[in-house]
């Protein structure tokens, strides 16, 4: 028997990209366990350590061993959820709970201060070390430590799994990670955006937002990074030459407004009134997730020219709805949308801008990019996500010094 602990904490938070991560590879463990525990060589249980005592329906499945799966929910005495409770919870009492539990592996499923007894091997996840190449976000002392104890135990880890190349660059590089001990594997998306969106259904969402179809959709949030005023500024171009090439839709931009937390988050409200775009820019604020496959649906494009990113997970959503994409050339996000998006710099608005009329203008190009798009999106699993953590998992309890720079030729 192989006890795994997985760090599951981000059940409570599964409307962000690392929930989704989390939420996923546990449901594609519990329908493996189903399908084939009992034909397994080697038996394994998982212990899901956890903040808040999340219900997962995937769990209740009758095929799965009893005991299979165990939860441990705790929380340190200081109970406000902030960045104290958070380097408390991830660096101390959870490398405790784990040692008293006899794990024989352990799996980050983020990148965190945790650093584990040498007698666990550890396998951390790494999605991207954004803050260390945008130091703007280490705005107080606690983002600091966090950010500092974050890359010391990343150092520390014996495995690293990066989400996407450009992650495994920025490790070698910036903190000097050797190679060997990294691999590389794509996470996907939420099963709910790849499913079929009928028109009731969008009609549906789009009454509830008061918003027309064919509209130029940006979300993903309103980070600086994400680059909501190069948008904005390169639709303020368009309208201003609306007149020259036809009607020009309307631009619905979603995303959590906080104003307060300025310049880290952008003030779209503010932007909005000071390029005088109130008539023609709707601002939807935060939307749920089961309401976005409906907006990306709806959209005549979405446009995403971040500065950067560790995947990409917007860009992928809107891919698998056949939606045409325009995005950055920069950091993950080629590997993403590769040639079935349009690609722009985002460092320059007047790109941008000509990016997007290009697209507005030409029917037979978004019907191409729709249909590749669809196909691309295909290209990334769930399945094979876990599969490729699994074989790692497996591959580090019996072989402590594999390099995972084959990880895709691992079989366990």
């Amino acid at each position: 028997m192989i006890r795994i602990g997985i760090n599951a904490s981000f059940l409570r938070k599964q409307d962000t990209g690392v929930g989704q991560v989390t939420v996923n590879f546990l449901r594609k463990l519990a329908e493996n366990e189903s399908r084939s525990s009992k034909k397994l060589k080697d038996r394994m249980e998982f212990i899901l350590y956890m903040e808040k005592n999340e219900y997962l329906e995937f769990l209740e499945d009758p095929n799965i061993r009893p005991g299979v799966f165990q939860r441990k929910v705790f929380l340190p005495p200081y109970k406000r959820d902030d960045l104290i409770r958070k380097i408390w919870w991830e660096k101390f009492l959870l490398p405790k709970k784990a040692k008293e539990d006899e794990c024989d592996v352990f799996l980050s499923l983020y990148q965190c201060p945790t650093i584990l007894p040498k007698s666990i091997p550890h396998i951390m996840v790494v999605h991207d070390i954004i803050p260390k190449l945008f130091p703007s976000y280490l705005n107080n002392w606690r983002k600091k430590l966090y950010q500092r104890l974050t890359e010391k135990a990343i150092r520390n880890n014996d495995k690293i799994i990066a989400v996407s190349h450009r992650t495994e660059k920025d490790l070698i590089q910036h903190l000097g990670i050797d190679p060997k001990k990294i691999g590389v594997c794509h996470v996907s998306i939420d099963e709910i955006y790849r499913k079929e969106v009928f028109s009731e259904r969008s009609e549906k969402v789009l009454r509830k937002y008061q918003i027309d179809p064919g509209y130029i959709y940006s979300g993903g949030g309103l980070e600086m990074r994400k680059n909501t005023e190069s948008v904005l500024r390169a639709y303020k171009i368009l309208s201003d030459e609306a007149g020259r090439f036809g009607k020009l839709p309307k631009l619905v931009i979603s995303g959590r407004l906080m104003p307060k937390l300025a310049p880290l988050i952008t003030d779209i409200e503010q932007l909005v009134e000071g390029l005088e775009l109130r008539d023609r820019v709707i601002l939807l604020d935060y939307v749920p997730q089961e309401d976005l496959p409906a907006l990306y649906k709806s959209a005549l494009m979405f446009v995403y020219p971040s500065l950067y990113e560790g995947f990409g997970l917007p860009v992928l959503e809107a891919m698998s709805q056949g939606t045409p994409v325009i995005t950055s050339k920069t950091s993950s996000l080629p590997e993403v949308g590769c040639d079935a998006v349009l690609y722009c710099d985002p460092n320059k608005i007047e790109d941008l801008a000509m990016v997007m009329k290009n697209l507005m203008k030409n029917e037979h190009l978004r019907s191409a990019l729709s249909a590749k798009a669809k196909e691309r999106a295909n290209h990334f699993s769930w399945n094979v996500f876990t599969e490729k953590v699994m074989n790692v998992t497996k591959a580090l309890r019996k072989k402590p010094d594999i390099s995972l720079k084959k990880v895709d030729e691992l079989d366990y």
